[in-house]
């Protein structure tokens, strides 16, 4: 080793920042390329009785330098923390799992019990994670509580690998008796993909000790987004959900809008450049009524979410006592639509949380693009809001057992109430009589779809004629009262469901639209002055027909008078309040 080199390393050694058990290298910069480099690094670590956490980051490290600096954490048994980001820069792709396995096999010859590793910022690829499969599933980490692989490269090959090892690591941890509680996940920036994603949420569901997950830049779509939304639902300790930048579209949104429902200590969601869209953040304003109790931060911005929608959002937001940032920006409300987010959240004393709207993108095209996400696989996709159970084939789970579903199967409907909705008409639904009731026994709202179909159908035959009248009324009745009594997510589903279909919000994928028919918006004007109709839903409606009135242009004298009905019991709500 050259004499300046030798200088250069007692230099930066000098500055090594020494106590509390920790031993730091941090950000100096130097290049270990062989055991003579690294002689007096070991030669400290060596002496360092009671080394707890050892900082590597911001060097280069060689194999044969590794290997030296194994030999000295042979002996440390009592590490628990190793911060080795940014090690390898500069080194070639093949050294690296190479030098990673002298490392973990040090750890592992040691006895050391780890609770925190963080390797990110190492270009390792896949290579790289079984580099270090076998020191993860070892007794070494049977205690970790913290693992940072941000920036990897791990691709889907690698993310396959690291979920097999965290599984087996927990397997023989809980033979151990002392299960693996691993707190804080971090693995962004590494193309996972769906593939990945849905390989680690099924060690997340076995570990169910997350308190925190970042998986920002994945390259992550909605198949990927639902396995980790089931995922979460076995963490109930989860406080922090960092998805950003993956594309979660709808389907993707339902479902992490239905895990949310069963987590009570998450403060911080951050789902910002993940296309999700306007039914998406219906679906989370719903979820915010109901559940989310002590939520900090919010980040929805620059997924395509129109002013109406934000407005919903923000309304959901009035009751959270520890909400203090919603980030709204980069989506598309256009000026008047921003303007209106201030007032909404000022007036609600909330102004304060709302973040910078700087960069809206503006009102949406009508006629723009839909993603191809939008019609993958549409025959098999439905807008499931069923949120009580999984569906595995007949196998249900109730507070984490599993059991055979045995339930009945639901009652089918009479002869004469399917014929009316093969081919409605006033007539039939007259005939109904008494059994005009049991109209509500078609619809459910885990098919909001269908519910808002069968709906629209009953509305289509209001008449003035009173006995017409009165039959549609009752059959209207009897199907809402059923659609909106259970969670609000499954409501505003359903209602997000109905707007699209009556061409007042654009929807994801292939989505019939009914031509409107002036009694249609009648029989709504009667549902909302009725007791089964809560006011946050009539809110809901009315925000989005203020904000879309063309679209009912062909009925305007109904929907002027349903606008004016919904208004005064939105202001009976404000009132309340």
């Amino acid at each position: 080793m050259a004499s300046d080199d030798i200088a250069q390393l007692a230099d930066a050694l000098s500055k090594t920042h020494v106590g509390d058990g920790e031993l730091s290298y941090k950000g100096l910069g130097l290049k270990l390329d062989n055991a003579e480099s690294v002689e007096e690094l070991v030669c400290e670590i060596e002496q360092y009785h009671g080394l707890r956490a050892l900082r590597l980051e911001g060097n280069t490290v060689g194999v044969d330098a590794a290997r030296a600096i194994a030999k000295a954490l042979e002996s440390k048994d009592q590490l628990q923390r190793c911060y080795w980001s940014d090690m390898f820069t500069g080194r070639l792709r093949s050294e690296i799992p190479t030098a990673l396995r002298s490392l973990g096999s040090a750890l592992m010859s040691a006895g050391a019990r780890l609770t925190e590793l963080d390797l990110s910022d190492n270009a390792f690829g896949p290579d790289g994670v079984k580099g270090i499969e076998q020191l993860l599933k070892s007794p070494s980490c049977h205690t970790l509580r913290e693992l940072r692989l941000n920036n990897c490269g791990m691709g889907i090959g690698g993310g396959k690998i690291l979920a097999e090892a965290l599984i087996e690591c927990h397997r023989q941890s809980v033979a151990h008796g002392a299960p693996l509680k691993l707190r804080v996940f971090i693995a962004g920036r590494n193309r996972l993909e769906n593939e990945g994603a849905s390989a680690l949420a099924k060690a997340f569901q076995v570990i169910g000790s997350l308190e925190e997950v970042h998986m920002p830049q994945n390259g992550i779509n909605y198949a990927g987004v639902m396995a980790l939304a089931s995922a979460m639902r076995h963490n109930p300790e989860l406080r922090l959900l960092n998805l950003n930048d993956n594309t979660f579209t709808k389907r993707g949104t339902l479902a992490m809008a239905q895990a949310l429902r069963h987590l009570r200590n998450v403060q911080v969601i951050n789902f910002g450049d993940c296309l999700v869209r306007s039914e998406g953040a219906i679906a989370l304003a719903a979820v915010l009524r109901e559940g989310l109790p002590i939520l900090k931060e919010l980040n929805l911005s620059f997924g395509e979410i129109t002013e109406a929608a934000a407005l919903v959002v923000a309304q959901a937001v009035t009751d959270k006592p520890h909400m203090e940032k919603v980030d709204l920006n980069g989506n598309c409300l256009g000026e008047e639509g921003c303007e209106a987010l201030r007032e909404a959240m000022e007036n609600m004393d909330k102004g304060d949380m709302l973040a910078s709207l700087s960069d809206d993108e503006g009102e949406p095209d009508d006629e723009g693009e839909e993603d191809e996400d939008d019609h993958e696989n549409d025959d098999d996709a439905s807008d499931d809001c069923n949120e009580d159970n999984e569906d595995d084939g007949g196998i249900v789970k109730e507070n984490g057992i599993t059991r055979k579903d045995n339930s009945p199967a639901k009652p089918q409907s009479p002869a004469e109430i399917m014929s009316f909705l093969s081919c409605p008409s006033a007539e039939k639904l007259l005939q109904l009589g008494e059994m005009r009731t049991n109209l509500q026994q078609t619809v459910d709202a885990s098919d909001p779809h269908k519910a808002a179909d069968v709906l629209l159908k009953i509305a289509s035959l209001y008449s003035e004629e009173p006995e017409t009248k009165s039959a549609v009324f009752e059959a209207i009745d009897a199907v809402l009262k059923k659609l909106l009594s259970g969670s609000a997510l499954q409501s505003y589903c359903f209602l997000s469901t109905l707007l699209v279909m009556m061409g007042i919000l654009k929807g994801e994928g292939k989505v019939k639209k009914v031509s409107l028919v002036p009694g249609q918006l009648l029989c709504l004007e009667h549902a909302v002055q009725q007791e089964y109709f809560p006011q946050h839903h009539a809110s809901l409606l009315h925000t989005f027909m203020s904000k879309n009135s063309d679209a009912l242009e062909s009925c305007s004298s109904a929907s002027e008078n349903l606008s004016s009905t919904l208004e005064k019991k939105c202001h009976g709500q404000r009132l309340s309040h």
